[in-house]
């Protein structure tokens, strides 16, 4: 994050804007980040099973056990790895039965998650409550095909959002409650803090972004986003290399040109 990333999100708050982290990841990661920001930065994680307000939490949406564990055996049945997210208060627990050395994605993200990984024998049993999400991740074709499984196997009883990188060729896919989105947590926040969409900009660089950007009066893409979404005709800020929030945050916030 460039300090004049820093200075426009400073200088944003100080003129009475309400901040707003919205992201797919867990608390820890996404608080990591929230501290180099600096003062209050409400978040939404888990794309909207889990609002933190001014520090709290605000509200949760898990996703049913029954639900979480037929999607660990439709992901089984693709031979891929399920991670399962727990920790309704923001612990950010992983729940893991054991990824295989060739998915790299993963082994690289739970490395990174220590120590709130934990293995266990058999990862339907260790479901003791209702978690915030079921993720799967690997190479682009392996979860475009899972997501097609999915879909079919889970129906209407949940929602899977997909975030694709396709310069690094792989792909993460989130199952939560069917009502949670990124665009709805946005509107619930809206509404909670009398905030017209009007008066709402949004930045979004991946696929789950786009219900967001359509909720906010302004919704902008960064340069470095998922081809998909770019091709939704939202307008481009420069790469996040080139501080397009900074640029965000300057033109329309600010109004500095």
């Amino acid at each position: 994050m460039s300090p004049r990333t820093l200075a426009a999100l400073d200088a944003a708050r100080a003129a009475g804007v309400h901040l707003v982290l919205v992201t797919g990841r867990r608390y820890p990661a996404a608080r990591r980040v929230a501290d180099r920001i600096g003062g209050r930065l409400d978040l939404v994680l888990h794309n909207g099973a889990l609002i933190f307000e001014n520090g709290e939490v605000l509200r949760r949406r898990p996703l049913p056990r029954e639900t979480a564990g037929r999607a660990v055996r439709l992901g089984r049945e693709r031979r891929a790895d399920p991670v399962v997210h727990c920790g309704p208060g923001g612990e950010g627990r992983l729940l893991v039965e054991g990824i295989e050395p060739s998915n790299t994605l993963l082994v690289y993200y739970l490395d990174k998650s220590h120590p709130d990984v934990l293995v266990v024998p058999d990862l339907e049993a260790a479901l003791e409550e209702d978690p915030l999400q079921v993720m799967f991740g690997g190479g682009i074709p392996e979860m475009t095909a899972l997501l097609a499984h999915l879909c079919a196997g889970l129906g209407d009883s949940a929602r899977i959002e997909r975030t694709l990188y396709p310069d690094a060729g792989v792909g993460i896919l989130d199952v939560l409650e069917p009502s949670v989105g990124k665009g709805e947590a946005l509107s619930f926040l809206q509404e909670r803090w009398g905030v017209s969409a009007a008066q709402t900009l949004a930045v979004g660089d991946n696929w789950n972004d786009h219900e967001m950007l359509v909720q906010a009066g302004l919704g902008l893409v960064m340069g470095n986003a998922d081809p998909d979404l770019r091709a939704l005709g939202f307008p481009v800020l420069p790469t996040n290399d080139e501080d397009g929030v900074a640029i965000a945050v300057e033109r329309h916030v600010l109004g500095r040109g």
